[in-house]
């Protein structure tokens, strides 16, 4: 019997074992892999299309990419069953380059403070407002011309149910941003499909998402765009005047005129303390100038004493108050 060096029975020795094989630092460059994007998320399963052949595929991720490494949008390189046959399962090894990012950061609970990715690589945001039930909130809007400027990404500004209400009032808010706007009504039972053209035009060619509030009209438009995606469509609760979410995650359909739309869920919070004032400011050159003469530090907010913004004339004002505005709905607690 081994000496175990105590009297002590309640002490257990495990008899020798072989010592297990020590893991390899050396990794595979896995030449064989295939490139392919990330249409949809769903508990761990990656659903893919390949670059070449647009064949669909499901994959899981390899261990070393970490948690939440992948996204909607993401260009992935693949390895394994590639086949696309039904219970196959194929492995993302790599996620590539990443040309932008749409973030948002959580403002509640335990996550609060994390950054979050919700889409990768697009080049275009779809700010989709309804003129009328659910009545605009201009918080919501500023906070995503915010995220679409950090993100590097073009924002548009899409108005429906433009049969209920006249856009002017809000598009007044507005006017100093040069923002593209397209105005839209889509009622499916009479066929109106008004400004529908206008919205295929723009997304034609493009990697857009679309983001807003529930019940604003995104399945719907969707739908339009995309006759086989099928999104569920929801109605606005006549009480609280918020629509049901009908979009769990976030997900990707080709366009027929070329390009992918990237439909989102809708979210509580739209966080974005991620987003520094220098950030913002590069998304109105016309003020970078202005911008020099502030102090060291400079928050360039209004309350700020000596902020070189203040010194802008004319047309510049408006855009110093656009600015300012935005600035400001950095830190509002704006419910989607």
């Amino acid at each position: 019997m081994r000496d175990t060096g105590t009297d002590d029975p309640r002490v257990r020795v495990r008899p020798n074992r072989r010592g297990s094989r020590p893991r390899t630092k050396i990794r595979p460059d896995h030449e064989d892999a295939l490139t392919a994007r990330v249409y949809r998320v769903d508990r761990g399963r990656y659903h893919l299309v390949l670059d070449d052949g647009d064949v669909e595929i499901v994959a899981i991720k390899a261990r070393e990419l970490g948690r939440g490494s992948i996204a909607v949008g993401d260009r992935v390189r693949v390895v394994g069953d590639t086949s696309g046959r039904r219970d196959t399962l194929a492995r993302i090894v790599e996620v590539l380059e990443r040309s932008s990012t749409l973030r948002r950061t959580a403002e509640e609970g335990e996550a609060a403070g994390t950054e979050r990715v919700i889409v990768s690589n697009a080049d275009q945001l779809l700010i989709i407002t309804a003129l009328a039930q659910p009545e605009p909130r201009t918080g919501m809007i500023d906070r995503c011309l915010v995220a679409a400027y950090d993100a590097k990404m073009e924002p548009i500004l899409v108005l429906t149910k433009s049969d209920l209400a006249d856009p002017a009032e809000l598009l007044s808010l507005y006017s100093d941003l040069n923002l593209r706007v397209i105005i839209t009504s889509i009622d499916e039972s009479t066929g109106d499909t008004r400004g529908v053209e206008d919205v295929e035009r723009e997304v034609a060619g493009h990697i857009s998402v679309l983001i807003g509030h529930s019940g604003v009209g995104k399945s719907t438009l969707i739908n339009a765009l995309v006759p086989s995606a099928d999104r569920a469509t929801g109605v606005v609760n006549a009480v609280t005047g918020r629509g049901r979410h009908t979009s769990s995650s976030a997900i990707a359909f080709d366009l027929p005129g070329g390009g992918i739309i990237i439909d989102t869920p809708g979210v509580r919070s739209f966080g974005l303390a991620h987003v520094g004032p220098d950030m913002l400011l590069e998304a109105f050159p016309d003020l970078l100038e202005l911008a020099q003469e502030c102090p060291r530090g400079c928050t360039h907010a209004a309350t700020e004493p000596e902020c070189g913004l203040d010194l802008g004339t004319g047309s510049t004002v408006g855009r110093v108050e656009s600015f300012r505005r935005l600035l400001e709905a950095r830190h509002s607690a704006e419910q989607f």
